[in-house]
């Protein structure tokens, strides 16, 4: 066993959470519920009382692939996100982003692209749970104090991974659709920090407020694999393993 200050990004990730297709009812509900905690009752993007059950769901759940990332110790779901597959035409079944957030969009940057629409694909919904975002001290969750809920040092350590994970996930998915050509609406820290690991996104369009302020982008999950940092292609390729059907 490796010394813990030793251990690599993957091992570090690995040892403290898992990562799983939702594909069940009780999965896609785990899913449903890191999104309501989230959008709903942390960040106020959407109203509680429009989901009385705990469960934050729209129109495009029922065609989308969702994945799950999972607390090992506690078997409590710490982050998760969605591949939407573009399964029409722009004007008869747009994505998330085109429906509600057209008017952020440089349509001809996106014209230009020529792509084939059963290639395309959008990521949403990425969203790290708050007892999995925070460090000690730092805040209440839904939990209590994280002191509570007794992580350590190390799994503390771990936590700023789940975003990353997340997004690899989704990378994943993505290979494992041919859907290989991928927008999302993202806040700005997400294409900042994926920079650092040499994954480039491609800005499309303007700042607009949904969800919190964002803006669109667009990256080839081609692209994305040859430029991913050593370190961080072990990690999605680790990932990948776990979810490949």
């Amino acid at each position: 066993m490796n010394d813990k200050s030793d251990l690599t990004l993957t091992e570090s990730f690995e040892r403290y959470f898992k990562v799983e297709l939702a594909v069940s009812d009780i999965q896609k509900q785990q899913v449903y519920g890191v999104r309501y905690r989230v959008y709903c009752e942390e960040f106020k993007y959407e109203a509680v009382d429009l989901f009385p059950d705990g469960l934050e769901t729209d129109e495009y759940d029922q065609v989308s692939r969702h994945c799950l990332v999972i607390h090992r110790r506690t078997g409590m779901p710490a982050g998760c996100v969605r591949l939407v597959p573009a399964l029409g035409g722009r004007d008869e079944m747009p994505l998330p982003l085109e429906k509600f957030c057209g008017s952020s969009l440089n349509s001809q940057q996106i014209d230009d692209l020529g792509l084939d629409r059963s290639t395309v694909c959008e990521i949403s919904r990425l969203a790290v749970d708050g007892a999995f975002r925070r460090r000690s001290g730092e805040s209440l969750t839904r939990f209590g104090e994280i002191s509570g809920l007794h992580f350590s040092d190390q799994e503390q350590r771990s936590f700023s991974l789940n975003a990353v994970a997340c997004f690899l996930a989704a990378t994943a998915m993505t290979e494992m659709d041919n859907r290989t050509n991928v927008f999302a609406m993202m806040e700005p820290f997400l294409p900042r920090l994926m920079h650092r690991s040499g994954i480039d996104f491609h800005r499309i369009g303007k700042d607009m407020y949904y969800h919190g302020i964002r803006a669109p982008y667009f990256i080839t999950t081609q692209s994305a694999l040859e430029n991913m940092h050593s370190d961080l292609f072990d990690l999605y390729v680790w990932i990948k393993n776990n979810i490949i059907e």
